[in-house]
């Protein structure tokens, strides 16, 4: 039961730096999401950067530059990646959003060892592999896919060469006092971020998955459970009964298990339930979002700092990077000729001045 996390086009730079392309293709390709009719409240519509002669420079910073050709480029592998954020393509924020993550893999690319870039290339092929291999199933292959977003294969690989080299370099600079910050962090926000737990469960659902509409009463679900936790005590197999009565799509085939998951990708009712029930006993009905959870929950650890080390490099070294992109990028660049962002349209009036009112006849 996982929540449902609605992403924004400002975080396929994280997704990006994170380089999760294969987790990212599962989620993004297939049919596109359909651009609104309008832009984004706060922008105006604006002619895309990529229309122009191909030559042009749109940004100069102190270490070279960045053509329209190289921009459309860069922006049409992110569609390849993430097809939904296709309807912000004309969007002036998004544009920038998007060049400095161009900027960011040149620039620490560039700034790379030689044995880092190493890395970055064994990596950046058994990544190729697998993105070959997915878009390979989709409807019309690979080959579809490269032309709908007017790439190549080539285009691809150096994508994944260069984001990967911007990373693989980062993390190396990353020191064991960085990773235990990150980890003394995000525990202090949260003590259950590191805890995992097997968990069966068996929802019976009040609404429908797929349509939203009310399948059954909260009254008459909360009675359905409670005969499953009865039959539960009684000694009834878990496999069996969540095959006939859960309805969680996602467990009810494999005996209602979680296995081995983190806590904090479920929602707060079913979290709460897996940190704090006695480990292999029958839950009473637990209330969620999508109905009455009857659980068990037959393991739960917390990872150490230790066990989480190699996930936490990943976090600080995308902190490098981020922190690079709000501090050192922008005295880096020289000369910017995207479109400007417009500051959101408001009716009020300047600071200072008062607002006018009709004049009384």
């Amino acid at each position: 039961m996982q929540q449902n996390k609605r992403k924004s086009y400002r975080t396929l730079a994280a997704a990006m730096m994170s380089l999760v392309l294969v987790a990212g293709l599962a989620a993004g390709c297939g049919k596109k999401e359909e651009a609104p009719a309008a832009p984004p409240t706060g922008t105006e519509a604006t002619t895309p950067a990529a229309t122009g002669n191909p030559a042009d420079v749109l940004v100069t910073y102190k270490d070279g530059s960045v053509t329209r050709a190289e921009f459309d480029k860069f922006v049409n592998i992110n569609m390849l990646f993430y097809p939904q954020y296709a309807q912000f393509k004309t969007d002036p924020a998004f544009q920038h959003d998007i060049m400095n993550q161009l900027l960011a893999f040149k620039v620490l690319g560039a700034r790379a060892e030689a044995k880092d870039k190493e890395d970055a290339a064994k990596q950046a092929k058994e990544q190729m592999e697998q993105i070959k291999t997915y878009l390979g199933m989709q409807e019309g292959g690979l080959e579809k896919a490269l032309k709908d977003n007017n790439v190549t294969e080539q285009d691809i690989q150096d994508f994944i060469g260069n984001s990967l080299v911007a990373i693989v370099s980062a993390e190396s600079k990353v020191t064991d006092a960085d990773v235990k910050k990150v980890y003394d962090e995000q525990l202090a926000k949260d003590p259950s971020v590191y805890t995992t737990a097997t968990v069966r469960h068996i929802l019976i659902g009040t609404t429908d998955a797929a349509t939203g509409k009310e399948t059954r009463s909260k009254e008459d679900a909360l009675k359905r459970a409670k005969e499953v936790q009865d039959k539960l005590k009684a000694g009834g197999d878990f496999d069996a009964l969540a095959k006939e009565y859960s309805d969680d799509p996602g467990s009810k085939d494999t005996g209602g298990k979680y296995e081995n998951a983190p806590v904090s990708q479920w929602v707060p009712e079913f979290k709460k339930a897996a940190i704090e029930l006695p480990l292999n006993q029958i839950s009473d009905p637990v209330e969620s979002q999508f109905g009455y959870h009857v659980m068990k929950v037959e393991t739960r650890t917390t990872k150490t700092l230790d066990q989480a080390k190699d996930a936490l490099r990943s976090e600080a070294a995308q902190t490098k990077i981020y922190e690079f992109l709000e501090k050192e990028l922008p005295g880096l660049i020289q000369t910017n000729n995207l479109p400007k962002v417009e500051a959101p349209k408001t009716d009020a009036p300047p600071a200072g001045e008062a607002p006018k009112t009709e004049e009384k006849k």
